[in-house]
């Protein structure tokens, strides 16, 4: 059979209109439940400046916050997919805490066939999470960081020593700080020098920089798993970075069989994962720990050790260099703190520094490591005070960054205040005004 212009004409036709049809389907989702949100455009949702690289998801978010400021939920797309952006601090505290329940699963996409190492704690869905959380939570107790401060403190006198050569040099303080923070988690989560602020090319810095990395292969897998997930299931293995992967499995499997063979307990991560491994495996039918779901944990403990500290270090550097009465008022705490101590640094010590801690705070506040936080249903859900619905596996995104930058919560919020954070200004606003760590049974270990 021979078909003529015509006909094919009329064949195209249709798979465009299929393809339109299918592309927009769900566009009215959000109006049908008197949801209002920004106008979605096919192939794209209303994400497109995310899906482009333009904007941050929390970048992105804050803007919609800004447009959307009064209204307590705001519906968006995610290409074909809604998701529901809750303004509301009632809503968003129902989620996070009180109906925690119908919430328990970050909905962020896991992928452990493409990309092993995503299986991690903080991605993990929650049945395997309610398994791992409080099996893995005791190794950062107040009682074991205190019991550590010693390494945290030989680490800081490794770069006092490495300050003091550079002898009034111009200096990189996020690198600085990326260096400190991954000596600092090596050896106090996983017992290991990693000599990043002695060597800056040495294996533990050279895969942190990989982590964060934005390179061709990290950009293509973005865009394809992103436009075409078809594709990316059958080509996405070829996206992964497996060199990083194999290095945490190698790292995670030698240095327990080390520990073991050697009778080495030092009440860290990493016994803390060789315990699990040893009194779980598969018993009474709980979830079997292999040596690559191990080390997924292995490197989100790695990563948020040393990337979001190192962040907020030289982010807060940068404020204090900025506001020198701010600056001079914490010195001056720090020279008391260390009196009363004999100059000596220790972990009671640093807690009672009350003004340490508000410069941080409000750090987290203005630079939040983590600026949306994500739920995802598991469950048909009605929010409470109004008549809207979810489906099991509904998306809800917070905008934690756009909510700390809200000039009703924090007035002039580019300021840098760290007296937002006494006591009394804290009492004075509503408790979900500020989400660096999150909130609830799922937020920051």
């Amino acid at each position: 059979m021979v078909f003529g212009a015509v006909e094919v004409a009329i064949g195209v036709a249709i798979l465009l209109l299929i393809l339109y049809y299918y592309s927009t389907a769900t566009y009215n989702f959000w109006s049908d439940k008197g949801v209002i949100g920004p106008q979605p455009v096919i192939f794209f949702g209303t994400i497109k400046e995310i899906l482009r690289r333009r904007l941050s998801i929390g970048t992105y978010l804050k803007k919609v916050y800004d447009e959307y400021r009064d209204e307590p939920m705001v519906g968006i797309y995610a290409r074909r997919e809604p998701i529901l952006v809750l303004h509301d601090m009632d809503l968003i505290k129902t989620v996070l805490i009180k109906d925690f329940s119908y919430f328990s699963d970050r909905g962020l996409g896991m992928d452990e066939v493409h990309e092993p190492l995503s299986a991690h704690l903080f991605s993990l869905e929650s049945e395997r999470w309610r398994l791992l959380r409080p099996k893995l939570s005791p190794a950062y107790t107040s009682g074991k960081l205190r019991d550590m401060f010693y390494l945290l403190k030989q680490c800081a006198d490794q770069l006092e020593g490495y300050l003091a050569d550079l002898d009034g040099q111009s200096v990189d303080v996020r690198e600085l700080a990326a260096r400190f923070t991954t000596d600092v988690i090596g050896v106090c989560a996983f017992g290991i020098e990693a000599n990043a602020m002695k060597d800056e090319d040495s294996i533990f810095r050279r895969m942190g920089r990989r982590i964060t990395a934005t390179d061709l292969k990290s950009s293509l897998r973005f865009l394809v798993r992103s436009f075409a997930p078809l594709l990316y299931s059958w080509i996405g293995h070829w996206l992964v970075d497996w060199e990083l992967n194999d290095f945490f499995v190698d790292l995670t499997r030698d240095t327990m069989e080390y520990r073991k063979n050697n009778k080495i307990v030092r009440h860290d991560f990493i016994d803390q994962l060789r315990e699990l491994k040893e009194a779980t495996n598969n018993k009474n039918g709980e979830l079997e720990l292999t040596d690559q779901l191990l080390a997924a944990q292995l490197f989100v403990f790695f990563l948020a050790g040393f990337e979001t500290s190192s962040s907020t270090m030289s982010n807060c550097l940068f404020e204090l260099a900025m506001n020198h009465n701010i600056r001079d008022r914490l010195r001056e705490e720090i020279r008391e703190c260390l009196e009363s101590t004999n100059y000596e640094w220790t972990y009671e010590g640093i807690k009672e520094m009350k003004y340490l801690d508000r410069v941080v705070k409000e750090t987290l506040r203005k630079y939040p490591p983590v600026t949306s936080i994500m739920r995802k249903s598991t469950a048909p859900y009605t929010f409470p005070g109004t008549k809207v619905s979810i489906p099991t596996g509904t998306r809800v995104w917070i905008p934690n960054f756009g909510i700390q930058r809200d000039p009703r919560y924090f007035p002039n919020p580019e300021v840098f205040d760290p007296d937002r954070f006494t006591e009394e200004a804290v009492k004075s606003r509503p408790q979900m005004t500020f989400l660096a760590f999150g909130d609830g049974p799922r937020n920051c270990i």
